[in-house]
């Protein structure tokens, strides 16, 4: 047998460790809404196995649900780290200290770019906190 059949024998040959057979609990759209808002930030799950359990409950890893500030939070993360903004503004700070900061098409459309990328960034950011905007 060559190295990749022995792996291939062994990971089958490996038993799978069975998952717990789930309980199934039928609500109404109204009991559905009202669990997700008692839950609050946990799942569902979660919520129920403490409320059932209490401090018997087996550890488990604590999940989360999404909130809608979370995804704002996450979408003003992603405009920041996928934008040079950080780099490009040191540059231009560094060119206008030395005196070498010719003013181009190219210049004023990369300020414009940046200037964007911190409008939607300081939006998202606002509208994460929960907060309303002045202008």
């Amino acid at each position: 047998m060559s190295g990749g059949q022995v792996a291939k024998f062994n990971k089958a040959a490996k038993p799978k460790k069975k998952r717990p057979a789930p309980i199934s609990l039928r609500v109404t759209e109204e009991e559905r809404a009202l669990l997700k808002d008692r839950a609050g930030r946990r799942s569902v799950n979660a919520y129920i196995r403490q409320k059932v359990f209490g401090d018997a409950a087996s550890p488990r890893r604590s999940y989360r649900r999404p909130q809608t500030d979370d995804a704002a939070i996450s979408q003003a993360l992603a405009v920041l780290g996928q934008s040079h903004l950080a780099s490009n503004l040191n540059q231009i700070a560094k060119a206008a200290n030395t005196g070498t900061l010719p003013v181009t098409a190219d210049l004023t459309s990369e300020l414009q770019a940046a200037c964007a990328d911190i409008r939607h960034m300081r939006n998202a950011l606002i509208a994460a906190l929960g907060l309303t905007s002045k202008g």
